[in-house]
């Protein structure tokens, strides 16, 4: 399982670093080009900061099909609109990029797939907040507010094959200060992990952390949601973070004071990830369905 962001040391004395991160979605991009876009910028701008890094700049590869053709022509024009005016919202200026254009196979072009890269700055490569779980008994938070986003999901894909709808809301200054609360936890270590919630939802950022950690996690689906849009959605602006119980309540009063939805969703413990009164698996299970897809297809 790979981390959030990767990051490298660049300076021996002081562990100054830098970390980058780049995600896209031809699935949202296709949906609304302009909020695709957005979208590919707002999760890179989160893997950053669950690392504990502070966003500065980004990069970026534009991937669509042919110019000539109308249609790809607008969600290309689009797709640079959002990512402008996002950048210039999170202040995170464009420092080069490339785009790659004509991919197609005949009339049927590719999704359009703006790909956004982040890159960050570290004052310590020693404070890096991982995505593992790292004890047993730390409290498990989910930031943000979940809402029934499925438009353009993994859900959709993997289990209906289709794509419709809208894809999720996109709320860049909810980004920044989730961004902001992310970093000051990690600096002040209130948190000892943190993974961005993208696709597959908060399901899929749970067992990731998991497997990387070797522990299990009980879950409770909180009050006012429904356990199929607490496990699935995939709502941005939003990561799950373990917290020591020592830092529970210096935690949740920084996030209250600084009006980031914060919500206790469960807890770092056993070896399986389980889901009060639906399911439970156990990591074994879930590592061999993770590893086992591509030996098990070329077998």
């Amino acid at each position: 399982q790979p981390e959030d962001s990767g990051m490298i040391r660049i300076d021996e004395e002081s562990g100054l670093g830098v970390a980058i991160a780049t995600d896209g979605n031809g699935r949202y991009a296709k949906l609304d080009p302009y909020a695709g876009a957005q979208l590919a910028l707002a999760e890179a701008y989160r893997n950053v900061a669950t690392t504990g890094a502070k966003p500065l700049a980004v990069s970026d590869c534009l991937n669509f099909g042919s110019p000539e053709d109308p249609a790809v022509m607008w969600q290309f024009a689009e797709a640079i609109r959002g990512l402008a005016d996002a950048c210039q919202q999170l202040g995170t200026p464009v420092t080069g990029g490339n785009v790659s254009l004509y991919n197609q196979t005949g009339e049927v072009a590719i999704h359009p797939t703006p790909v956004v890269a982040v890159l960050g700055v570290i004052d310590d490569v020693a404070r890096r907040t991982p995505v593992a779980f790292q004890e047993e008994g730390q409290l498990l938070y989910l930031l943000g507010d979940t809402r029934e986003e499925f438009g353009g999901s993994a859900w959709s894909q993997v289990v209906h094959d289709h794509l419709g709808g809208l894809p999720p809301k996109v709320d860049l200054e909810r980004e920044r200060l989730l961004a902001e609360i992310l970093i000051s936890a990690s600096r002040d270590g209130m948190i000892d992990s943190a993974h961005d919630l993208s696709d597959g939802g908060l399901i899929q950022a749970v067992v990731e952390s998991a497997l990387l950690g070797g522990k299990g996690a009980r879950l409770v689906v909180p009050d006012g949601l429904d356990a199929f849009t607490f496990l699935f959605s995939e709502s941005a602006g939003r990561a799950v973070v373990a917290v020591p119980r020592s830092e529970e309540v210096r935690f949740n009063d920084m996030c209250g004071a600084r009006g980031l939805p914060v919500t206790r969703i469960g807890v770092v413990d056993g070896d399986s990830v389980e889901l009060q009164g639906e399911f439970e698996l156990s990591l074994e299970e879930l590592r061999e369905a993770h590893e086992g897809t591509i030996p098990a297809l070329l077998a």
